[in-house]
């Protein structure tokens, strides 16, 4: 055996050997959260919610860079060669294709099922949106109006405007050696990031047992479904449909393997449904679909970010069913061709939300009071939500994963000929 192949084994046997041990103190720290959780002492809530907040701010500081500089440095990479249209492209066909899905799915359960109305209780408070913002003006405010207020306040979709505009911008560079200088500042900055990221993924067990505890403490308390057991079903249901069904589907009709893509990706799911939010899982995701199901970097690092914004299949299902639910509750009579204009306005919504914790509520609110339906009914869903959040989000990052695992097999061909410098993995 030569020195090459010798050493090229040790390192192998090294990678294995912290795999097992990150896998066994991953299933540690989810055991010592649900312990945790179970006997609600508030030392161990106390460190639970401490590591969770912890962890959340540390996604948040490396998701947003994360998602700017990846999608700036992707998009000035593209160039004009056949690969980078067909990344686009594949990307956003995808991205619709599966969210759309997502909503028809929704649709034909909530008419199947149909949820009865609720009869309301005096006193419950209205949660309300306290100024009704139209569903236009949210798009509007999504357009940055200062290059800091979208990072400092880590308005995602701002970024990904800005991110691609500025790509763009350093395309149209006539002058070679500028253009070069901006590409190895962008690509120095994403190598900071990842080597920060891969930090934060080391010790990430720790954060994987404040998740599970105070998850576990909140079940522990008791969720009240009463009055909208066959809303929560329809909601519930068509995630579910969504993520063991369809999105299997999707992989199979491109020859994937569902069940490895899930292992796979099974570390990124998990932080994804205890922190519920797909942009701060950005970083597992993308690192787990590099090295566990082994996806080309130029398709992950351009097509997980993008997706992160505008992929949410769990979304989609939601917005659905709670406006459409919301609506029937105030006299509108829901026939299929109401569901069908709400399939696409679900769809558009879904694309338009951030992925960040309550994303879907919030915007669910909006849409409704916008169309002036009284929204007291969310109160009652409130208490459910963190649980339907939990699961919207692992679909979200499952969906994503899944459009990244799709855009490589059938754009692998074009990047391969396309012969540019893949960079080194997470």
């Amino acid at each position: 055996m030569t020195d090459k192949n010798a050493t090229a084994l040790a390192n192998s046997s090294y990678s294995a050997a912290n795999s097992r041990k990150y896998a066994l103190a991953f299933t540690i720290a989810v055991l010592a959260g649900i312990l945790n959780g179970w006997m609600s002492t508030r030392p161990g809530l106390e460190a639970a919610r401490f590591l969770s907040e912890v962890f959340i701010r540390l996604f948040k500081f490396v998701s947003v860079p994360l998602i700017g500089v990846t999608i700036c440095l992707t998009i000035a990479d593209l160039g004009t060669s056949q690969s980078g249209k067909i990344l686009w492209q594949r990307t956003l066909f995808y991205t619709l294709t599966t969210t759309l899905a997502a909503a028809s799915v929704a649709a034909v359960l909530y008419y199947v099922l149909t949820p009865e109305n609720i009869s309301l209780a005096s006193g419950i408070a209205d949660p309300g949106v306290a100024d009704k913002k139209s569903y236009l003006e949210y798009f509007v405010s999504v357009v940055p109006d200062n290059p800091l207020t979208p990072l400092t306040d880590g308005r995602v979709l701002s970024i990904l405007i800005i991110a691609i505009a500025v790509g763009m911008a350093i395309r149209r560079i006539s002058d070679p050696a500028q253009k070069d200088i901006l590409k190895r500042f962008l690509g120095g900055a994403q190598s900071v990031i990842f080597t920060i990221v891969r930090w934060i993924i080391a010790v990430l067990p720790l954060g994987i047992f404040g998740f599970v505890s105070l998850c576990v403490y909140e079940f522990c308390k008791g969720v009240s479904t009463e009055g909208i057991g066959t809303y929560f079903s329809v909601v519930v249901g068509s995630n579910l449909i969504q993520g063991l069904v369809i999105l299997p589907l999707f992989l199979l009709l491109h020859r994937i393997n569902p069940l490895r893509h899930f292992v796979g990706m099974f570390q990124a799911l998990a932080v994804a449904f205890f922190s519920k939010s797909s942009a701060g899982t950005l970083p597992v995701t993308i690192s787990c679909a590099e090295n566990k199901l082994h996806l080309n970097p130029r398709v992950t690092r351009f097509a997980l970010p993008i997706c992160t914004t505008i992929n949410m299949n769990g979304c989609a299902a939601f917005i659905l069913t709670t406006v459409v639910y919301l609506m029937q509750n105030n006299g509108t009579v829901i026939t299929p061709g109401v569901l069908v204009v709400w399939v696409l306005i679900a769809t558009v919504a879904a694309i338009g939300n951030a992925g960040v914790p309550m994303g879907c509520y919030l915007l669910s609110a909006s849409l409704l009071a916008s169309m002036d339906v009284p929204i007291v009914i969310l109160g009652i869903i409130l208490p459910v939500y963190a649980v339907l959040d939990m699961l919207e989000t692992s679909l979200n990052v499952f969906s994503d994963s899944c459009v990244a695992a799709m855009v490589d097999r059938t754009a692998g061909k074009e990047l391969a000929e396309d012969g540019e410098q893949i960079p080194e993995n997470l």
